[in-house]
């Protein structure tokens, strides 16, 4: 299976909430970022200069456990997430700046996406149609 990259829009979620509800003139902080679709990671992961760019903060460590080994990682407040007409908010896991931004796991199953291997893309779930379900237990 060959790379997938989508483009995501990314906000900081506490200034559109200030913004919409606090009646705040302020722009919010967003990016547009390219990202590659990792199913083998769990989580949103970003660059620090994207971190930086949004202004998120720091909330706690985790161990992480990649190809390369086990190593602490940075987990900041959440961002809201905005790809092919759906949106979710997803806590961030810093990563190293030389490696691309990843869209893991949680992401793409609270956004009902999945990989088409053979079109090398990212696409609605087809069971789902165009509607976006999230599944609750």
């Amino acid at each position: 299976m060959g790379k997938v990259m989508v483009n995501l829009r990314l906000t900081n979620p506490v200034d559109l909430f200030l913004r919409d509800r606090a009646q705040a003139s302020i722009t919010p902080r967003s990016v547009e970022i390219p990202a590659l679709v990792d199913t083998g990671a769990t989580r949103l992961h970003l660059k620090p200069s994207v971190i930086s760019a949004l202004g998120l903060q720091s909330v706690r460590t985790i161990q992480s456990r990649t190809t390369n080994g086990d190593r602490l990682r940075q987990v900041y407040d959440p961002v809201r997430l905005d790809l092919m007409g759906r949106s979710g908010i997803f806590e961030v896991v810093e990563v190293d700046e030389h490696v691309p931004n990843l869209l893991g796991q949680i992401p793409l199953e609270d956004l009902d996406f999945v990989v088409d291997p053979k079109g090398q893309r990212l696409i609605p779930n087809p069971e789902h149609g165009d509607r976006q379900m999230s599944e609750e237990y």
